[in-house]
């Protein structure tokens, strides 16, 4: 057996410096741990009730979970002072959590891009005294983009509706649609939206509805299906809902993967000490869904879900 030598002082101090980095990570998350979890909700829905579930069900034995209802988003001057990681739960949640005093990391979870836009504009967003996170509810564009490769492997003419509120997520979709043809049309009013996809229709070979207004409004989001239907073309989106109406399919992020990226985020922020700042993340990793009924209409074989869902994240 050879002799055991030494590492050479430089890789040694490289195996110190790891080292001490897992030590103050451990270190941190430990902090983090014994500090607690502070969970602020303010809607009682199906998706919020899972999700603070997964967090309850995967916080460590001994330390502190303390779960505040906010009854309509109260103003957070109301609410105590936190200690270790708060996390809020959705947009009415999030309103309260960001004007609460306090120098815990703050999570502002679930939020659609649209809610996070609505909130740059605070002071606290703005000019923020902690580390603030923000954990977007849907999957990037880059996602959706990368199932509808997977799903349409030769098809390149992506339409879209988009109203005025949009312009972000549009702006998102354009930077992550490099050698897409992407068709962006944007309908004011519900009156001309029937317009709008008629004309889409005729130039694209499927149809993306966007998390806005449009993906958030059951009958905006039906009459895009019907004319998805209706032309022979699969539609895609952002949520379950829509594969379960009659979407084609959907790269989403499930309750319980969001509480695991929560809790990760809030671990990142505290590990930044005294910084300031907002850190944005999309919700990763996503799962597929497929409706196989209306693959199955339109003449299509696709791969299962699961092999879909390896596909989407074979991008990162």
């Amino acid at each position: 057996m050879p002799p055991f030598r030494l590492p050479r002082l430089p890789a040694m101090q490289r195996v110190l410096a790891a080292l001490a980095g897992t030590a103050l990570w451990l270190c941190s998350a430990a902090a983090s741990a014994a500090g607690g979890l502070t969970v602020l909700v303010a809607e009682d829905t199906a998706a919020h009730s899972e999700f603070v579930r997964q967090l309850r069900e995967t916080q460590e034995a001994g330390s502190r979970f303390s779960l505040i209802h906010v009854p309509g988003g109260e103003a957070g001057d109301a609410l105590p002072p936190g200690t270790g990681i708060t996390v809020a739960v959705g947009m009415a949640a999030a309103r309260s959590a960001i004007d609460r005093p306090g120098q815990d990391p703050l999570v502002l979870a679930m939020l659609s891009r649209l809610d996070y836009e609505s909130l740059k504009g605070t002071a606290a967003l703005r000019r923020p005294e902690r580390q603030i996170g923000v954990l977007l509810r849907e999957p990037a564009m880059a996602d959706q983009l990368a199932l509808i490769d997977a799903v349409l492997p030769a098809k390149r003419r992506l339409g879209i509706v988009a109203t005025a509120e949009s312009e972000p997520v549009v702006s998102e979709l354009q930077r992550a649609g490099q050698g897409w043809e992407l068709q962006v049309e944007y309908a004011p009013d519900a009156k001309s939206l029937a317009a709008v996809l008629r004309m889409l229709v005729s130039h694209s070979d499927a149809l993306l509805v966007l998390p806005d207004k449009i993906g958030d409004s059951q009958a905006a989001a039906l009459a895009v299906l019907r004319a998805g239907a209706t032309a022979g073309l699969p539609v895609f989106g952002t949520n379950d809902g829509l594969v379960r109406s009659g979407g084609l399919a959907a790269a989403v992020s499930t309750p319980g993967q969001l509480a695991r990226q929560a809790r990760s985020l809030g671990v990142k922020l505290s590990q930044a000490g005294g910084a300031t700042g907002v850190r944005v993340e999309a919700a990763t990793p996503s799962t597929v869904r497929v409706n196989t009924n209306v693959a199955r209409v339109l003449g299509l074989r696709l791969p299962d879900e699961r092999e879909l869902t390896a596909r989407v994240a074979a991008i990162r």
